[in-house]
């Protein structure tokens, strides 16, 4: 695979996902808003869910279409490129990072603007398209409330769905009065942390960007083949306002959201919603084919994005993480991510499906931690609307950190070292027979009042018993008792 230097800031790598975890855990009021808010979605979920019989038919149909897609992906995306073309639009394709941002900033740069309004896009922040641009003296204004949010933080998204869901309405409060005026229109005096009033100021703010932008980039969450049709679903009506009012809309598109054709958005838009938000429909579904005079945009870009998902194409069990539609169910019910919060992933991709995403996107090498993200409970493969086996994946991942670590010859790990010697003891029945003697002696002798309390030595052991007790093993072995107690001789 290629350096992902050459791909974008998908992985920011530093620190990893333990050392982040542990911090993160640390952080009594993060814990409490993830707690809330992951709840709150879950349950909204399993409600809207319930109300369709046909649930796990949808599923199954997504998966399958999905699948199919992913094995046709080159015909699918000639057939995007020829519909968009003749509805008007251009089609742009990028290898990599570096290569959509010189694409992007050299349409922006045409038209002579210097700023640039963005609906929602996780593509864009993969890339780290703001900063590219911003390098050229073009500002982009994130409209997305949490996004805007994000922005106005210098922070860093923490959930493909809620960016914001670390911080509180307080935080959130607080923040507008600092920095809203340092983007444009200040927030309004006495801003109370009521949810209302802080949806007001943001409107506000954003309502000049929006009457005076002439350019737009977005993402997209689905393009069909067969028409050319993109299309943009979110919540608050800002991605509307920037998908029709400019002159010029660029969009940035994985290659694996294109769908074959426009009639199956009737599986999709059913399932995301339900999944993502515990909504029935999302509030605003935006769709465009190319340009239409009079009506929106005069010119219409997409811009076509690899970034390595060729390469995870290839990878005949990892590639079902290209089926991915963002709705975020897997975040909400994974126990780890509500724990520690997506920032500790170090990545534009959180949870469990960046888990397994990030490092496919970037090379296992450079993201070796997050395959260990996990507890394998498999609650993200119940949740998934496309079914994808995030378990199946994290453990193939798993097996390729290994592999990745040998090829490079570096010294065994501790854990590889103990394993190596786990498998030399439990080879041999002699050794084996003695090491239950040994560990059943030693824990007794370090029983205190029917419980193993700290063990004293330094490693992964005593990490264990900083936080638990462990039952006294028996004087007797099942090994002991057995040869006593057996009929049969032998």
């Amino acid at each position: 695979m290629n350096d992902p230097g050459t791909r974008g800031v998908v992985w920011l790598g530093s620190p990893s996902f333990p050392e982040a975890a542990r911090t993160a855990l640390q952080d009594t009021r993060l814990r409490a808003n993830l707690g809330r808010a992951t709840a709150t979605i879950r349950d909204k979920r399993l409600q809207v869910t319930a109300e369709l019989d046909d649930w796990e038919e949808l599923r199954t149909s997504a998966a399958a279409l999905k699948q199919r897609t992913l094995r046709h992906l080159d015909r699918h995306l000639t057939q995007l490129e020829e519909a968009v073309t003749a509805a008007g639009g251009t089609v742009h394709w990028a290898r990599d990072a570096a290569e959509a941002n010189r694409i992007v900033t050299a349409l922006v740069e045409a038209t002579g603007e210097r700023e640039v309004v963005k609906v929602k896009s996780m593509a864009t922040q993969e890339i780290g398209l703001n900063e590219a641009l911003a390098e050229a003296g073009i500002t982009a204004y994130e409209t997305d409330l949490a996004e805007l949010i994000v922005q106005l933080g210098e922070d860093r998204p923490s959930h493909i769905l809620v960016p914001a869901i670390h911080l509180g309405r307080t935080e959130v409060r607080d923040l507008f009065a600092a920095r809203m005026g340092r983007w444009g229109r200040p927030a309004p005096a006495g801003l109370s942390d009521e949810p209302a009033a802080l949806a007001e100021a943001a409107r506000l703010h954003l309502r000049e960007k929006f009457l005076r932008a002439k350019v737009a980039v977005s993402g997209a969450n689905f393009a069909a083949a067969d028409t050319g049709t993109v299309v943009v679903v979110e919540s608050e009506g800002n991605g509307r306002m920037c998908l029709t009012l400019p002159e010029t809309l660029i969009t940035v598109m994985g290659i694996e959201k294109v769908i074959p054709r426009f009639t199956d958005l009737e599986v999709f838009l059913q399932l995301l919603a339900r999944s993502a938000t515990g909504e029935r429909m999302n509030p605003y579904t935006s769709t465009w084919t190319g340009t239409t005079q009079g009506d929106g945009p005069r010119e219409f870009h997409l811009v076509l994005l690899d970034n390595g998902r060729t390469d995870t194409l290839a990878d005949e069990v990892g590639r079902q993480t290209l089926a991915c539609i963002r709705c975020s169910a897997c975040l909400n019910v994974c126990p780890v991510y509500e724990r520690t919060g997506g920032h500790a992933y170090g990545s534009v991709y959180p949870g469990p499906i960046g888990a397994v995403l990030t490092p496919q996107l970037v090379g296992v090498e450079h993201a070796a931690s997050l395959p260990f993200a996990s507890t394998l409970c498999g609650a993200c493969y119940d949740a998934c609307p496309v079914k994808i086996n995030i378990p199946e994946v994290l453990t193939h991942l798993r097996a390729e950190v290994v592999d990745a670590a040998r090829r490079r010859k570096r010294l065994p790990t501790a854990e590889a070292a103990a394993m190596k010697a786990a498998a030399g003891v439990l080879d041999s029945p002699a050794l084996l027979a003695a090491a239950h003697k040994v560990a059943s002696a030693g824990g007794r002798a370090l029983a205190r009042e029917g419980r193993i309390g700290r063990i004293p030595v330094p490693g992964p052991l005593a990490d264990w018993s900083d936080s638990r007790d462990s039952p006294v093993p028996p004087a007797e072995s099942f090994r002991a008792w057995w040869r006593k107690n057996r009929k049969d001789p032998r």
